[in-house]
């Protein structure tokens, strides 16, 4: 019996970004994934739960989740992360580029 290779991530997504309709999607979305990316690494490292952050910042564990999730393209305004970030005991930088 042989048995079949299943594509990993990074080959599923090499073939889908030769589509020129799902790269431009990707490269629209790419810095919000980036941003949600790192809120969730930074709390991780931090050893900090949703739950905390939601309660440090005057909100609910579920909004937090929204926050972080990838699943949405919710776009958080710069005071929620600025919140977040000082939750963590961290700072906000932004830049251009």
């Amino acid at each position: 019996m042989q048995t079949v290779k299943r594509p990993t991530y990074k080959d599923f997504k090499e073939k889908a970004l030769k589509n020129p309709e799902v790269k431009k999607e990707y490269e629209t979305y790419k810095p919000l994934f980036e941003i949600k990316k790192q809120l969730v690494l930074a709390r991780l490292k931090k050893g900090v739960t949703q739950e905390d952050i939601a309660k440090k910042i005057g909100t609910s564990k579920s909004n937090i989740s929204r926050l972080e999730s990838l699943n949405n393209t919710f776009m958080p305004n710069i005071s929620t992360l600025i919140k977040y970030a000082n939750a963590l005991q961290m700072r906000l930088d932004i830049g251009l580029r």
